[in-house]
């Protein structure tokens, strides 16, 4: 696993101490996956209801708050493929 990977279980764990409503991906270029689902969070690259696509620095601005998970696929800076409610709630989560 990745120290990006690493770094992004580790913050999202936080935020997500409840676990999530269900599956979710989300997929940083280059280093790996995250899932987060009822169990938490950890590295993995199953099946998911939702994919969330970015880039190691739009990862990084989301978790820091500089970016929000909207306007970041306003931007096409984040890509999302599957459930856009899930994705909402996610990045309600996220921001």
């Amino acid at each position: 696993m990745s120290e990006i990977v690493a770094a992004a279980v580790a913050a999202l764990q936080d935020r997500l101490s409840g676990g999530f409503d269900g599956v979710a991906r989300f997929v940083i270029e280059g280093e790996g996956s995250v899932i987060i689902d009822r169990d938490g969070v950890r590295a993995g690259e199953e099946e998911a209801d939702v994919t969330l696509t970015a880039s190691v620095e739009t990862f990084r601005a989301i978790l820091d708050g500089e970016l929000n998970p909207t306007t970041a696929f306003m931007q096409g800076r984040l890509a999302v493929d599957g459930s856009m409610g899930l994705a909402m709630k996610l990045g309600s989560v996220l921001s």
